[in-house]
């Protein structure tokens, strides 16, 4: 079965074609980073208006790819929501129209239930039940995963999102946008110990996270000691002390759920899932502890629309489709 998947929840404009939930014929991503970068992050206008121009010439550069013409997809699977209201109207639009058109199913995808979903686009796919933390630019949560229809959600970010703060602190370094990727690449050349920055915890919630307070603690240090921007040691030094604050946040919580409900495998999937650093240390802690790790692809890290499809495959096989009155949500 070829299900064609849409994506729009962001500043990627993506389309896919995968079959049967699991083999991937195509994958199309245009990215907006230069349209956003003078900005420090991303404009929701101009986000949705670049989503326009983007949307029909990335499917046919996916059905290309693929090598199927339109009338051989047997269903359209669209991210649904969370995520920016104007940016999913324009991929939701096109679905709706091309699923009328065809007389196909359409199906409505969470976005962050579909970077659970990358996962099975691998060669060798977890099996349920598992713990999986997503963790991105807008969201940092944690779930109990028994199967692609219970999902069930364990503790997310109080304040700021793990990629949202790095976008913040990149911008407090004066190191541009995307942050995560500036910060990743600059922590290279410093050292994670010269600054002592908190891992902070919420009483009595030991699976929430919190970024905000972490970004205040690098804003603090820079307010009192200036110099540290006009250095490009210290710079690296704050940076690679901050990115193994947030990956030892992110390990100790996944970890830590894992322990709890004894289960044997972790996924870990969402854009900040691309970051070496953190991918270095859950291979090594996952190990000790004799649990498995289950990592996409980096390009399957980063917002995509064969994600989408393969969680759409499995909307299908349990009748959860949409009809046309059907429309977007930005949280959830």
């Amino acid at each position: 079965m070829l299900i064609l998947g849409i994506e729009t929840s962001c500043d990627e404009t993506a389309a896919a074609v995968v079959a049967s939930g699991r083999k991937v014929l195509a994958d199309v991503v245009a990215t907006q980073f230069d349209l956003h970068a003078d900005y420090g992050g991303v404009v929701p206008e101009l986000a949705a208006r670049r989503h326009q121009e983007n949307i029909l010439p990335v499917i046919r550069a996916a059905l290309k790819q693929a090598n199927v013409t339109l009338r051989e997809v047997q269903a359209i699977a669209v991210t649904q929501g969370p995520g920016l209201i104007g940016a999913l109207v324009v991929g939701f639009a096109v679905a709706k129209s091309m699923a009328y058109a065809l007389k196909v199913p359409l199906l409505g995808v969470h976005h962050l239930q579909a970077h659970i979903a990358a996962a099975f686009l691998g060669d060798a796919p977890p099996d349920f039940p598992f713990i999986a933390l997503v963790v991105s630019g807008g969201h940092t949560n944690l779930y109990r995963v028994e199967s692609f229809r219970q999902i069930i959600l364990l503790g997310r970010s109080r304040d700021d999102a793990a990629g949202e703060a790095f976008d913040k602190v990149a911008k407090l370094l004066q190191l541009g946008y995307p942050g995560g990727v500036a910060i990743e690449k600059l922590s290279g050349q410093g050292d994670a110990q010269t600054f002592a920055l908190p891992r902070p915890r919420i009483h009595h919630e030991p699976l929430t996270f919190s970024f905000s307070g972490l970004k205040t603690a690098v804003a603090n240090v820079l307010k009192r000691n200036q110099d540290i921007i006009r250095t490009p040691q210290g710079v690296a030094d704050l940076a690679a002390s901050f990115q193994q604050a947030v990956v030892d946040s992110l390990v100790s919580r996944a970890l830590l759920a894992v322990r709890r409900h004894d289960y044997p495998c972790l996924v870990v999937a969402g854009g900040v899932a691309a970051n070496q650093r953190l991918r270095q240390e859950l291979q090594a802690q996952t190990a000790a502890a004799g649990v498995k790790l289950f990592l996409p692809s980096l390009k399957l890290c980063t917002d995509n629309a064969a994600m989408v499809a393969a969680m759409g495959y499995h909307l299908l096989q349990a009748g959860e489709t949409l009809d046309l009155r059907a429309d977007v949500f930005a949280r959830g």
